[in-house]
């Protein structure tokens, strides 16, 4: 092991890192996010945003804690299982793939609306419908042909996202009326959880920036401060946008729901920018399902492999050398739930799954040797925010585990081969 990670050049210092935690951070979620959080609430929204900067903070630490413990490849997969066991390894296996189905459905939804309203003629149930089938189906055969097409295009795609989101944060500044600002009445903890819960969407994903920690100059000091500097970073940005659109659009912002940052831009800088804004979210959100079309169908991958599924999905092409199966189920799967649920539904069944895996992991950082300080705070914040869910939330998630867990209990595979995966 001493071999293998001298072999890794330590060149990622905490800018570098950073920078790559906003990348991946930033997506599709905060271009309709800001209607959902003004709507529970109004102009005191900055609360909910700094409660999840703070909840995400304390669990990547978690997470970075554990990585540098468990050098087995397969990110929380191999942290939980190694620290908590095979079963419950399996869990976080299957929280993950939740995880990234719910979350490419949630993204779906608004990809096809920013599109229905960049170009009217796609608007509409059918409309919508049909521009989900073909984005979904060209990100698909690009898949079938393996990886390196795939994510040539995802990195094409993701230079869109920043520029509009920065031009409204910054210029819209000056078309801020202050009584729009204002805060009536702050709103009860209750609503903070549940609208907490929902933003962690815009969150979600920090961890995966984590991955090359073999490549980071001196650990334990630049990836406590990239995740500060990061996380300061996205929390202003986000804060920011929020406050514009409710300085431009006052009680109006919790009526645009499907593109609130757009009809701010529009708003204050004329009908260019809320076409840019609306070209930009569309361009980010396209990417965004081409880069979870690329890998969470390796999830889907691994569970079969692993025996948890059936074994023609584990089937990789002999040319391409791309999971086949997996990709197309996996799409089918995620362009269904796009076309039949919300974005709010499914957003919400995506946070509970990354709580749940997340929960796992402080706790496997902990049993794994972490001081107990940061994951007794990460447990309480995530058990805070879990309050927020609704009964129905609260059915749905218990029955997928039970689904999960007899799916676990009835494969054939044994313990100590799970382990090893």
């Amino acid at each position: 092991m001493k071999s293998e990670r001298e072999s890794l050049t330590r060149a990622i210092g905490t800018f570098g890192l950073a920078a790559g935690i906003i990348n991946i951070t930033i997506g599709g979620g905060i271009f309709r996010l800001p209607s959902n959080v003004a709507s529970t609430l109004g102009a005191a929204a900055p609360v909910a945003y700094v409660v999840c900067a703070v909840a995400m903070g304390l669990i990547v630490m978690c997470i970075a804690d554990a990585g540098r413990r468990v050098t087995l490849t397969g990110g929380p997969y191999a942290y939980i299982g190694t620290a908590l066991g095979p079963y419950a390894g399996f869990l976080s296996g299957i929280m993950l793939w939740m995880l990234g189905t719910f979350a490419t459905a949630a993204v779906g939804t608004i990809f096809s609306s920013s599109v229905g309203m960049l170009v009217p003629s796609l608007s509409g149930t059918a409309a919508t419908t049909g521009v989900l089938v073909a984005a979904f189906a060209f990100w698909t055969a690009i898949n079938l042909r393996g990886v390196e097409l795939g994510v040539r295009l995802n990195s094409i795609a993701t230079v869109a996202k920043l520029l509009p989101l920065i031009l409204i944060a910054v210029v819209g500044l000056f078309f801020i009326k202050s009584e729009n600002l204002s805060v009536a009445a702050w709103p009860a903890v209750g609503d903070i959880a549940r609208t907490s819960l929902l933003l962690i969407f815009a969150f979600a994903g920090i961890e995966s920036a984590l991955i090359p920690s073999g490549e980071v100059r001196d650990t334990d000091r630049t990836v406590p401060r990239a995740i500060a500097l990061a996380m300061l970073a996205i929390t202003a940005l986000y804060i920011l946008l929020q406050m514009v659109a409710q300085g431009i659009l006052g009680s109006g912002l919790s009526d645009s729901a499907a593109a609130p940052l757009a009809e701010a831009a529009g708003l204050s800088l004329g009908g260019w920018a809320r076409s840019l804004l609306l070209a930009g979210a569309s361009i980010s959100m396209f990417g965004y399902l081409g880069g979870m079309t690329l890998s969470i169908p390796r999830m889907v991958y691994a569970l079969s492999r692993d025996g948890f599924l059936p074994r023609s999905l584990s089937i990789i092409h002999p040319v391409y050398r791309a999971p086949q199966p997996a990709i197309i189920v996996q799409s089918l799967l995620a362009l269904g739930l796009a076309i039949t649920g919300t974005f709010e539904q499914l957003a919400i069944l995506a946070n509970v799954a990354a709580l749940a895996l997340y929960l796992g992991c402080t706790i496997a950082a902990w049993r794994l040797g972490q001081k107990p300080l940061v994951p007794i705070l990460a447990c309480v914040v995530i058990f805070w925010l879990l309050t927020g869910l609704a009964i129905e939330e609260w059915a749905a998630f218990a029955m997928l585990v039970v689904v999960a867990s007899l799916v676990y209990a009835t494969s054939s595979k044994a313990p100590a081969s799970r382990a090893s995966n």
